[in-house]
């Protein structure tokens, strides 16, 4: 079985993920074998697996660290918040249905053989297990069924180190305390501390870092500064959903909905040097981008509303009709339709009307799409008509099935005087404009995927942005349409930067971590 390793934090957002990704490339570059495991993680950030099933992104990044393929092993729960006080509960890929908080309090101790099953299977085939803990270790609240912090790191039998963060202010209140309310078996576990995000002159710091000592009677592994490394965040946590504007030739707006998931599909736009990516959740603050985007979501249905009834529906609008070019993302594509259905109340239930740009409606059902595809856009017109053509991969992931309409068709009530067709090849020889052909590489069925009318386009394909030669065809359809003279438009090979920044990563953390002390302490 494999060595192991635990990182806990004072509290969400300390840095764990990103320290669990730089020891998965260290470990890995050092010539082990090793893997990421989080038995349970909350994220609206997913990604399916070439089997289908479905995982938080944060350990797709760490499976990358670590130079091997994702696996939903590495995370056996996620939960993907639907409100305030209820999540999808997705075990081993799959979703076991609707909790709220309490009910899946209750429900979590069921999971363990799950979690034990996930976690044996990876420890059989690796030298290393990196496992990550979830907010805090010293919920006293939710203690007794731990299943992810210190539960996690007795069925593992794992040391642990406890990060903190320096750049909230606090840091030793964070760390002194979080220990001080650890069972003493808990705290035997407890074998370094870790000051993270730290800015300035480290010898500052070093009588704060004796004291520490002295009150936790635990070292401190390392103190590691504040790295402006470029790698996924999770969710809401993310200080580049804050972004109101960066310098760049064309215009991006992402609407920031509620419930945004999956907003890792904009990354390698924001990469792009010709490129200001910003996120806007207030319509005055849109103006008349070159691109608008509408990401995913995890509740289609009341981010719909939300956008009627803040007012960025209107200010959509108007974009559009000043010129500014539309694209849905899954839920964004589907609130693109003439209207959404949910009969089976998988969101909200009931009718909604959606924005009308494109020609198709949604019905929500209780079974999810979960696949990798590849494929091709198909010739398609308006403003984006230079990405004909090109090779597209990516995965779907979504509850609800689109149907694309050709026809007269009413928007009042629940008459919507159309036939209704599937995206296949009766829809296209009924003349309707299908955005792309893909292969879905889970059942090797060829279909068609979205569609695109008055530059306004929308798919349910994640990741869609990454394939070669979709970024470089984008900015230079811009160009075209401005009439900007560009001399050479070159692809970003996001794969080689993602390596590159994992490298950065860990030769920082080599820096300011003991890794020979950590070594030790896994048993080395």
């Amino acid at each position: 079985m494999a060595k192991n390793i635990m990182i806990q934090g004072t509290m969400s957002g300390a840095g764990k993920s990103l320290l669990v990704a730089g020891l998965c490339r260290i470990f890995h570059q050092d010539g082990y074998r090793v893997a990421p495991f989080k038995s349970q993680n909350m994220a609206l950030n997913s990604f399916i697996t070439k089997e289908g099933l479905e995982m938080g992104r944060a350990q797709v990044v760490q499976a990358q660290a670590a130079g091997i393929e994702p696996s939903v092993r590495m995370n056996p729960i996620l939960l993907k918040p639907m409100s305030d006080v209820g999540s999808q509960v997705i075990v081993n890929g799959e979703v076991r249905g609707n909790m709220s908080a309490r009910d899946y309090f209750a429900y979590k101790k069921s999971l363990l053989p799950d979690i034990q099953r996930a976690y044996d299977s990876l420890a059989a085939e690796n030298d290393i297990i990196v496992i990550e803990g979830a907010g805090s270790p010293a919920e006293i609240n939710l203690k007794e069924n731990d299943i992810v912090n210190m539960g996690m790191a007795e069925l593992a039998d794992a040391p642990v180190l406890l990060v903190g963060d320096i750049d909230r202010g606090g840091v030793f209140a964070q760390l002194v305390g979080t220990v001080a309310l650890l069972e003493l078996e808990e705290r035997k576990r407890v074998k370094g501390l870790v000051i993270n995000k730290f800015r300035g002159d480290k010898t500052i710091l070093d009588p704060g870092i004796e004291q520490l000592k002295q009150f936790c009677d635990i070292p401190v592994v390392g103190v590691t500064p504040y790295l402006k490394i470029d790698i996924e965040d999770e969710d809401s946590l993310s200080e580049r959903l804050d972004s109101q504007k960066k310098e760049g030739m064309f215009d991006v707006a992402v609407i920031r909905l509620p419930h945004m998931s999956n907003f890792t599909d904009f990354l390698v736009l924001e990469h792009d040097t010709r490129i200001g990516l910003r996120y806007v959740e207030q319509p005055s603050r849109l103006g008349t981008p070159d691109l608008i985007l509408l990401p995913g979501t995890k509740n289609t249905m009341d981010d719909l509303w939300w956008m009627r009834t803040s007012g960025m529906e209107a200010a959509l609008r108007k974009a559009h009709a000043d010129g500014s070019i539309l694209f849905g993302i899954c839920g964004g594509y589907q609130m693109l339709g003439k209207r959404l259905s949910d009969p089976a109340h998988v969101e909200a239930g009931g009718e909604l009307a959606g924005l009308g740009f494109l020609p198709m409606q949604t019905v929500f059902t209780k079974e999810k799409t979960r696949t990798q595809v590849r494929g091709q856009i198909r010739q398609i017109e308006g403003a984006l008509a230079g990405l004909s053509g090109c090779e597209i991969e990516g995965y779907e992931i979504h509850m609800g099935e689109t149907t694309l309409c050709h026809g007269k068709e009413t928007d009042s009530g629940n008459n919507v005087d159309a036939a209704l067709v599937k995206a296949s090849h009766s829809a296209q020889m009924a003349g309707i404009r299908e955005f792309m052909m893909l292969t879905d590489e889970l059942t090797g069925e060829t279909k068609t995927d979205g569609a695109f009318t008055e530059n306004v386009y929308g798919t349910y394909v994640h990741g869609f942005f990454d394939a070669e030669g979709v970024l470089p065809a984008l900015v230079q359809s811009f160009a075209v349409r401005r009439g900007i003279d560009l001399d050479q438009v070159e692809g970003l090979s996001l794969a080689a930067y993602r390596e590159q920044q994992l490298d950065l990563l860990a030769a920082a953390l080599r820096e300011h971590l003991d890794m020979e002390y950590i070594y030790q302490i896994m048993g080395f």
